[in-house]
């Protein structure tokens, strides 16, 4: 698959104008614009940059599609080479600019500021180490499968999903799904909330002084606080306009999809409006308004793993009944993954998940429960519903709301 170099994204919706009394350097009102497009300049240069958030995205997109491929193809799923696309290593991509990078998924798996470093949230980093370990797991679950029988219970293997095959652990999970879907918690999802959007990361040393005096980083358009900023939006949008990605854009198509729900229509211009805001502050040295628009983009962020989760819930419910049992246990490993997300959400004001470590734990422990995890279908309904419905009422929305997104 070839890519071409990134361009950044735009969202085409009216300006706003600010006016604010929080400026830092005085007590005087500071009026400005929010621009219709996420495009910010300083003397004629772009001062965006995001590289390493798409070098990332492109990253966990090809290292699903290498699992993805020897279920279709009856191959084997290299052990080593998947290991190498988690830590960049040997030159493992088939882009030499993601060989290059310097960038790797490996050191950004639960390794946000708040989390991980200062400790907040409940993390530490002993439990970062154990995530890493969970998710290279994964790739060898995924290996074993390729090598098995036909999936079955307490068998990994492959299971025919309609014309298409999918690699499944003894338990019925999916490795490829927890992998994607966990990853964009543990990876994205963390850093962006917990790491390049937390006002530890942001004002920390004299981060704050330098971008009220627009002092630049060295060689760079652009400030500290600035560029931090920016690579938050890149692990949403950062791959919203490469050429020659279609499908895994990660956070931005699952925004789209919560979005296209009627129960959830705003969702999409409210994260889209915040970071554009939260930047235009910044720049305005509007810090009030800058940490207002953190808050919008943790809530509204958070509630895209939550929605998707129930969803995933109840299709693999629906489809236990009407389907075949690989699409079935293809959307519950697509909710055990957006479920392991939730661990990395941090709602406003609290610097903690919205469901604790504990919480999602057992959470997906009741999904696997019994001698046969996903197997075990005459019990499994009940699970979910229960899970669905503590989702749901933390969020404030109804299982039947959220069962309605496709």
């Amino acid at each position: 698959m070839k890519y071409s170099k990134f361009v950044f994204a735009s969202a085409l919706i009216a300006s706003v104008t600010i006016t604010s009394c929080s400026n830092d350097n005085d007590d005087q009102a500071t009026s400005y614009t929010v621009p219709t497009n996420y495009s910010f300049e300083r003397n004629g240069a772009t001062t965006v940059e995001f590289s390493g958030q798409t070098n990332r995205i492109l990253m966990l997109e090809e290292l699903g599609n290498v699992i993805k491929t020897a279920a279709t193809n009856g191959t084997v799923a290299d052990l080593t080479v998947l290991q190498n696309m988690y830590t960049n290593t040997n030159n493992p991509f088939s882009e030499a600019f993601l060989n290059t990078s310097g960038k790797q998924l490996k050191n950004k798996t639960a390794a946000s500021t708040d989390y991980f470093e200062l400790n907040l949230g409940g993390g530490s980093i002993t439990e970062s180490t154990a995530v890493q370990a969970s998710f290279e797991s994964q790739l060898l679950l995924s290996n074993q499968a390729s090598q098995g029988p036909n999936a079955s219970a307490g068998v990994a293997g492959v299971y025919l999903d309609g014309s298409s095959s999918r690699l499944f652990a003894p338990n019925g999970l999916e490795p490829q799904q927890v992998l994607l879907k966990g990853m964009m918690g543990a990876v994205f999802l963390d850093q962006i909330v917990n790491n390049y959007l937390s006002v530890n990361k942001l004002d920390e040393a004299s981060n704050r002084l330098n971008n009220s005096n627009k002092i630049v980083a060295t060689g760079q358009s652009y400030t500290t606080m600035e560029h931090a900023w920016d690579e938050a939006y890149g692990y949403v949008y950062g791959a919203d306009n490469v050429s020659g990605i279609t499908a895994a854009k990660f956070w931005s198509s699952y925004i789209n999809q919560v979005d296209a729900d009627a129960d959830f229509n705003t969702l999409k211009s409210d994260i889209e409006l915040a970071f554009r805001t939260g930047r235009a502050a910044i720049i305005a040295n509007d810090y009030t308004t800058r940490d207002a628009q953190i808050d919008i983009i943790k809530s509204k962020l958070a509630l895209v793993p939550a929605v998707r989760a129930v969803y995933y819930l109840q299709d693999g419910k629906a489809k236990l009944v009407t389907d075949n049992g690989a699409k079935a246990f293809h959307a519950l490993s697509e909710a055990y993954g957006f479920i392991i997300s939730l661990r990395y959400t941090n709602k406003p004001g609290t610097n903690s998940p919205y469901f604790s470590k504990t919480e999602v734990d057992a959470m997906l422990a009741s999904m696997v429960s019994g001698n046969n995890g996903l197997w075990d279908i005459d019990t499994l309904g009940a699970k979910l519903d229960t899970i669905s419905t503590q989702i749901a009422t933390k969020f404030g929305f109804t299982v039947a709301q959220a069962a309605t997104v496709n």
